[in-house]
């Protein structure tokens, strides 16, 4: 990792999301002089807002480039053919070198981790994705606590809405409750037929 001074240190690598492309890295030595950035929300992002992405690319560091919130919400293809979900759209110039870079609001916030762009050509279009903060606020604490991101379940497989909707049931149909899972514990089970392929 290279410190704002130039300063070169090692690092460890505490855990990973490969899901929304997140790593979290320990500096090694004395962290004197770092201050953390201040951290805004991705909740209240609005389509056309100004952004500011900061980044590397091409090995030009601290490189500043600006652009708006082009869209919300967006699924991207990541490496290893992982589907990221829920990014943030931006023109900002986004090239090779930005990836983990920040992505700020007009008060110099964190509102977004740059991870990709969309290009035929691999150099910028118009088209950049990023991270958003309120996503790496749930799932950094997590990573750094346990190295990686522990999901909750319920140990219940659920039947497509259409299944509820045509039995007029309000809420969800549990298929199977597994054995193991909580839901069993907590006496859910899972639907069956009768000898007249009714569901009970």
């Amino acid at each position: 990792v290279t410190l704002p001074n130039q300063e070169t240190r090692k690092a460890r690598l505490v855990g990973k999301e490969p899901n929304k492309d997140i790593a979290v890295l320990k500096i090694e030595g004395n962290l004197g002089g770092l201050k953390p950035m201040g951290i805004g929300s991705s909740g209240n992002l609005l389509v056309g807002q100004k952004v500011i992405a900061i980044g590397n690319p091409f090995g030009f560091d601290h490189t500043v480039t600006t652009g708006i919130v082009s869209a919300l919400g967006r699924k991207m293809q990541g490496a290893g053919g992982i589907t990221i979900r829920d990014m943030i759209q931006t023109d900002a110039s986004i090239n090779p070198g930005n990836s983990g870079g920040p992505l700020l609001n007009s008060d110099g916030r964190l509102i977004g981790m740059n991870t990709m762009i969309y290009s035929r050509t691999g150099t910028y279009s118009g088209i950049g994705f990023a991270v958003p903060v309120d996503t790496i606020k749930r799932m950094v604490p997590q990573i750094i606590r346990y190295g990686k991101v522990i999901r909750p379940g319920l140990g219940i497989t659920m039947l497509p809405d259409r299944y509820a909707r045509r039995l007029k049931v309000e809420g969800v149909i549990v298929g199977e409750a597994m054995r193991s899972g909580p839901a069993y514990r907590a006496g859910i089970r899972g639907i069956a037929r009768d000898r007249l392929g009714q569901f009970f």
